[in-house]
């Protein structure tokens, strides 16, 4: 069944002559210029979810890792338990002071990040996996320390220093396949241009800053500019390329009286234009603000390794206690008691634990930038095995973005070859999409282009000149009822009613025949929305562009649900509403019009060709712009996640013989955990981690 929400009237789009166009449009503005792709740089700080990773560049985790591995050599050849274990025997007097020193440097250095994240989570409540780690290092530091004083004999300096370099590589493997943050609002602030064309009340024209300007001021908008603020045109007539705002797939003839959009690009006329909103009214600052509200919601949850991690803290803290008080009341020394105390604490925080995630996380990716998916939000990836709904974009998303003629009918004296021949040879001379797309059909057919005699391009109307000694015009529905010319009325009411643009040949004053074209549905997008169908997730579309048009496609796709003429901030809405109908709900989208809803759904894919604002905001990149890699995303997060459960299974499952056996359950039987054969458990318990992690398949 297809849906369509109730249009609200005061978010209508005003006077889309969808066939209208003129063709001095350049291309670079229609085609938004992306310069750098946010998959290509390195953040610091995942806004979405990496709250822990605050305050730490990628390179931070990177050198603390280096420089504590290093000290971990000589601490481990230093440590008395070590030596043991080895049987032999380097000791030298204050060889404990040396290694004191040694492990102060790992503990103050290589666990700050650990610290400080403890002190942010216990601080909002919410101990996760820096407090677990910071537990265990601090209780090693401040037991072993003692040594120096004389005050214990045994150490685990060794412990501190091993558990902090495989933390310190954990978090950075994390860091670097997480990689980006969310610089959404950044790139939407660069569609806005800094300086605007201010008329003044004596009719001088004045560059202003944009920030400047008030409701009820004059600007001219000069051609091929970016339209600073939101307007009303008093006087001129243009084109405006509003698709990476309103996903509106072909530019819109404006005139006086009709509202523009800041962000949008002027196309080959002078607008004069009286300013209705800026600043903090404007439209792109309320995508802005949707956005940031959209992300804040969304970093209030919590990764899997954290609700692990959690939940350790809780059990190393309670068995640590009730090992020293049960220890006490049976009546053994406190030293006695306390050492098996801190045994407990330092066991319970898993080195698997460390890289039981990120080992995944690490392999995930890897196959992921193979199959052209750039992850940058784990956690809604993680979560993607939970979808049950993909809301498309349409334009650039399921199509192509581009056009491509579907239907030439000629008149009686004509054929398609000819009236493709003649209207080509003018199409030629324009960069706007439709003759882009006249002209591709023309090179597939391998027909000759002719150089037109004369030529001229009817603002808003069309194209005329004189090829190969004949008249002939392009031209708009709206022109040809205004020059009375006569054409078949029904097979043009149909065509329209499939959502095509249609426009006209007209040789010597005379109709000739119509072309239709459409954006062009991917045949990859059908094969997608089947495969989705078989894994019962529901396939629906939401855009901005007209009714017809999304019907068209929607029947072709066979979509389960379609919503048309939706603008931006309707968008996060509509979101919103499917979300509370039950759905877990994906987003796949390409300009700044889908970012409020990529940033509002549970999953937001972004397509790699769209505009840096839509990438940014995305929790997933499409490289290749293929709905079908939607499909793969879904199967990946099952199989990571299953992953991660299988070696957060391994990297506990240690700690659940290990703990009690730390405690001195069966110390009656004379059997007692040895720290060193904690070690032994520990290090095999991360070996089957890495291996586990590695056998991860796409």
């Amino acid at each position: 069944m297809h849906k369509n929400p109730p249009h609200d009237p005061k978010h209508q789009k005003m006077h889309h002559h969808k066939a209208a166009h003129d063709h001095k449009i350049d291309s670079e503005d229609l085609h938004h210029e992306h310069p750098s792709r946010a998959h290509g740089k390195n953040h610091e700080h995942h806004e979405h979810h990496d709250d822990k990773h605050a305050g730490h560049h990628i390179d931070d985790f990177k050198r603390r890792f280096y420089i504590s591995l290093i000290l971990t050599v000589p601490i481990l050849l230093l440590s008395p338990m070590i030596q043991m274990f080895l049987g032999v025997s380097w000791r030298f007097p204050n060889d404990y002071i040396v290694l004191f020193l040694l492990s102060s440097i790992v503990f103050f250095y290589g666990g700050k990040p650990f610290l400080v994240g403890a002190y942010r989570e216990l601080k909002q409540r919410e101990p996760g996996m820096m407090t677990l780690i910071s537990l265990a290092i601090i209780v090693a530091y401040g037991y072993s320390s003692l040594i120096v004083f004389g005050w214990t004999e045994v150490d685990f300096f060794w412990e501190l220093a091993t558990l902090i370099v495989i933390m310190l590589l954990g978090h950075w493997l994390e860091m670097k396949s997480i990689m980006g943050a969310s610089n959404a609002l950044e790139e939407l602030i660069k569609l806005i241009p800094s300086e605007a064309h201010l008329v003044t009340e004596n009719g001088e024209i004045r560059d202003v800053s944009v920030s400047e300007l008030k409701p009820e001021q004059t600007i001219l908008i000069k051609p091929g500019e970016r339209i600073p603020v939101d307007g009303v045109i008093v006087k001129g007539q243009s084109s405006l390329d509003e698709s990476m705002l309103t996903g509106e797939s072909v530019p819109v003839v404006k005139q006086a009286g009709d509202r523009i959009i800041g962000g949008a690009v002027n196309g080959e006329g002078s607008l004069t234009v009286t300013v209705t909103n800026s600043g903090e009214e404007g439209y792109l600052s309320q995508v802005v603000s949707l956005i940031k509200e959209a992300q804040e919601s969304k970093s209030r949850t919590q990764n899997l390794s954290d609700r692990a991690a959690k939940w350790l803290f809780y059990v190393a803290l309670g068995a640590g206690i009730v090992t020293l008080v049960v220890w006490l009341m049976l009546g053994y020394s406190f030293n006695f008691a306390v050492e098996r105390m801190v045994t407990v604490m330092i066991i319970a925080c898993p080195h698997a634990l460390g890289l039981a995630i990120p080992l995944v996380v690490s392999t995930t990716t890897s196959i992921a930038a193979r199959k052209g998916l750039l992850i940058r939000n784990r956690t809604a990836f993680e979560d993607a095995r939970k979808l049950n709904a993909v809301v498309f974009d349409k334009t650039g998303t399921l199509t192509q973005g581009k056009f491509g003629i579907t239907d030439i009918l000629p008149a009686t004296d004509y054929s398609e070859e000819e009236i493709l021949s003649l209207v080509g040879s003018l199409e030629v001379q324009s960069e706007h999409p439709i003759s882009k797309g006249i002209v591709e059909e023309m090179k597939k057919r391998s027909m000759t282009i002719h150089d037109p005699d004369a030529f001229e391009a009817m603002t808003g109307k069309g194209l005329k000149g004189k090829v190969n000694g004949k008249d002939v015009k392009v031209v708009s529905p709206g022109y040809m009822k205004s020059e009375n010319i006569h054409y078949p009325a029904e097979e043009f009411n149909t065509l329209s009613s499939q959502g095509k643009t249609v426009v006209f040949a007209v040789i010597e004053n005379q109709y000739a025949g119509m072309i239709a074209l459409a954006d062009q549905v991917r045949e990859s997008a059908k094969d997608a929305i089947s495969k989705l169908k078989e894994i019962n997730i529901q396939s629906m579309m939401l855009t901005g562009d007209n009714k017809k048009v999304a019907e068209w496609v929607g029947k072709s796709l066979h979509l389960d649900d379609i919503y048309a003429e939706v603008l931006p901030h309707q968008k996060a809405e509509k979101i919103t509403e499917i979300q509370q109908e039950g759905y877990k709900v994906a987003m796949t989208g390409d300009g700044v019009n889908d970012a409020p809803a990529l940033a509002k759904a549970d999953l937001g894919i972004a397509v790699g060709a769209g505009t840096d604002v839509a990438i940014e905001t995305a929790d997933i990149i499409l490289v290749r712009s293929d709905p079908e890699d939607v499909v793969s995303i879904i199967d990946l997060s099952r199989k990571a996640y299953s992953k991660m459960i299988q070696n957060l299974w391994w990297a506990t499952g240690y700690n659940i013989v290990a703990i009690p056996l730390a405690a001195g359950i069966l110390y009656s039987a004379g059997i007692i955990l040895n720290p060193a054969i904690g070690a032994v458990l520990m290090s095999i318990s991360t070996i089957v981690v890495a291996i586990n992690a590695k056998m991860l398949r796409a």
